[in-house]
């Protein structure tokens, strides 16, 4: 039916999928590329759906829906399964009552994340189900059977995307929603409080499972071979893939067989073994880690297997990649009729690790590439987090940072971050320095935003607090979760599906926690917020200083007013384009306030010592 008929993202279409599924509740932290998932479930009115403090928290309560017998969605990028790793790892033993699935989007090359880790390993380390999507449609298909696997063997199963199958679009055939019935909650202790005694039968349980996930893989439906429609095919050749990867195979290798597996874990071994038969070489394609090739190579297959020697462990595959391998297999004769069946010494003497060197054609556009002005990602103009670290590098202290927007703030001109780990480490990493030497005393400085501080900001507060810390605590208060795209979090006081909840006070905490010295400060107030930075730093004790003002983004639509540059005053020292707003242009030998970016924030007005920006006396309203 062509009305069925919609082009979405992989997000979009899990999103679907959940509704399809008759998933009542679903979980989530923000975090991309995963963050538009929940996004769009919220637009189905069926599903209860929340954005938890972080990732462990909504797959607790998924797990206490999914004790109650709804169906839940959790959702996550793969450094949030590392926050969630202690229920998710015990939830492979109590098992589930409504079936759970947990969507785990990984970000290969680090388009946005601290590390590109490959998340199939907690899969296999929990020993779960995992089905790994390679566009919007089998990502619509795979969650709804992975809802149908979980109830029947009552086990958590795990879907790994990546960044591609996030944000790509492809038809997808939508349906109806089925009408489930939740299930009846029945009191099983043995289950679902592990205790010793408990979790040993639970771990029997968990052995016995698998047993029976690895007869279930081995079905059809959960791996495909795709067999070339061209005249001069290579048959003693195959390549294994799954996921994003497989795209890029099918475009390039239109000449070899191809095994696509659909469930990852367990691997599918008897489908492995089949397609191997008649194979001399088999190259297994995947991105990050070798995952499939460690797993392949176990299985004491006749045909040579090669997988990282071809392919890089690090950032994405892509099709200059594969055509680029494509043609060095070409040109050393391996799409040579009979060339691979001469006997064992020509796979043994090929060099596979040439394929990727880099071509003198190549080397020359690196190069060019290397003359051609970096632009690195930059705070916004008018952001509240810019004063702060321009302040705190006039200070000179150690800054310990965290993750967010305020990252860039590691970049020139503010050069200001000395470290940053994971969510919420900062504080503790500041309190470490401390503890650690003298001379970090009154030096050493720990910043982190509002949303983070709600994820993991909190026990790190009270371990400063309860361990004598005497450092200060920074707490940059923008009202939303900026960086994933202004999501709502305990501070924000409302909720994801729209309804009024209280807003939380990060400056609550502090006090709860016993902190004495806390201040509230506008990072607009230039002056005000010099003057207690300095005054905190002083103190014996810890202090927690809360910057409070709205992202800048969260602005628009209201009026405001402009600055320039009065020509007249400027002495070209540069101090105002050392501040690093994009607004502050220097053009033609000249310093300018680029007015179509300028928000009227003034702090600018107190960087010139010469006062030279002033105020534009009208007011303008932003579109």
């Amino acid at each position: 039916n062509k009305n069925n008929l919609r082009l979405l993202t992989g997000n979009e279409a899990i999103a679907r999928a959940a509704y399809e599924a008759g998933v009542k509740v679903a979980t989530a932290y923000p975090g991309t590329p995963s963050t538009e998932i929940l996004e769009n479930v919220s637009k189905y009115k069926e599903i209860y759906c929340q954005w938890s403090v972080n990732e462990k928290v909504a797959l607790e309560v998924a797990s206490g829906a999914s004790i109650a017998g709804a169906r839940v969605l959790v959702t996550m990028k793969h450094v949030g399964l590392n926050v969630a790793a202690d229920p998710f790892m015990t939830l492979s033993y109590t098992g589930v009552n409504g079936g759970l699935v947990i969507i785990c989007a990984d970000d290969p090359n680090m388009h946005s994340s601290q590390n590109e880790q490959d998340s199939r390993f907690y899969a296999k380390f929990a020993k779960i189900p995992l089905f790994e999507p390679s566009d919007s449609q089998e990502a619509l298909d795979m969650i709804k059977a992975a809802f149908e696997i979980s109830e029947e063997f009552d086990t958590p199963v795990m879907v790994r995307t990546t960044t591609r199958i996030s944000h790509s679009r492809s038809i997808i055939n939508t349906g109806s929603r089925v009408k489930y019935s939740q299930k009846e909650y029945i009191k099983n202790s043995q289950k679902y409080v592990m205790i010793p005694a408990y979790g040993r039968m639970r771990h029997d349980f968990v052995l016995k499972r698998w047993n029976r996930l690895e007869k279930l893989c081995q079905q059809s439906k959960y791996s495909k071979v795709f067999k070339p429609k061209v005249q001069n095919c290579i048959n003693d050749i195959g390549i294994v893939t799954s996921g994003v990867v497989m795209q890029y195979v099918s475009e390039v290798f239109n000449n070899v067989p191809i095994l696509k597996l659909n469930m990852t874990n367990p691997v599918p071994k008897n489908a492995i073994k089949k397609f191997s038969q008649d194979k001399r070489l088999i190259i297994v394609a995947e991105e990050l880690e070798p995952f499939l090739e460690e797993q392949v190579k176990l299985l004491g297959l006749d045909a040579k297997i090669v997988g990282k020697e071809l392919f890089p462990p690090y950032g994405e595959l892509n099709i200059d990649i594969m055509e680029k391998i494509y043609c060095w297999l070409s040109d050393k004769g391996f799409f040579k009729k009979g060339k691979l069946n001469t006997g064992s010494g020509f796979l043994d003497s090929v060099d596979f690790s040439e394929a990727l060197k880099p071509a003198e054609d190549e080397i020359k556009t690196a190069q060019i590439m290397s003359d051609i002005p970096a632009r690195p990602p930059t705070l916004c103009a008018g952001c509240p987090h810019r004063s702060v670290f321009f302040i705190l590098n006039k200070l000179k202290v150690a800054v310990m940072g965290d993750i967010g927007c305020y990252t860039l703030s590691v970049l020139p001109p503010l050069n200001s971050l000395d470290s940053c780990l994971c969510m919420g480490a900062g504080i503790g990493q500041a309190l470490g320095m401390e503890k650690a030497s003298d001379a970090f005393k009154n030096k050493v400085v720990s910043v982190i935003g509002d949303s983070t501080f709600f994820h993991s900001g909190i026990t790190g507060l009270l371990d400063n607090a309860y361990n004598g810390g005497t450092g200060l605590i920074i707490i940059l208060d923008n009202n939303t979760t900026a960086m994933t795209g202004h999501q709502a979090h305990p501070g924000t006081g409302k909720t994801l599906m729209g309804s009024i909840s209280a807003g939380i006070k990060p400056e609550a905490f502090a006090a709860a926690s016993g902190v004495k010295n806390i201040k509230i400060v506008d990072p607009y107030n230039y002056k005000e917020l010099e003057k207690v930075l300095k005054e905190q730093l002083q103190k014996k004790e810890l202090s927690v200083v809360v910057c409070r003002r709205d992202c800048v983004l969260l602005e628009r639509g209201k009026e405001f007013e402009t600055v320039f540059i009065n020509q007249h005053n400027c002495k070209k020292c540069g101090s105002c384009i050392r501040y690093g707003c994009p607004a502050i242009e220097f053009k033609d030998g000249t310093y300018v306030i680029n007015q179509l970016l300028c928000t009227g924030c003034d702090v600018c007005i107190n960087i010139c010592r010469y006062r030279a920006i002033e105020v534009i006396k009208k007011n303008i309203k932003k579109k």
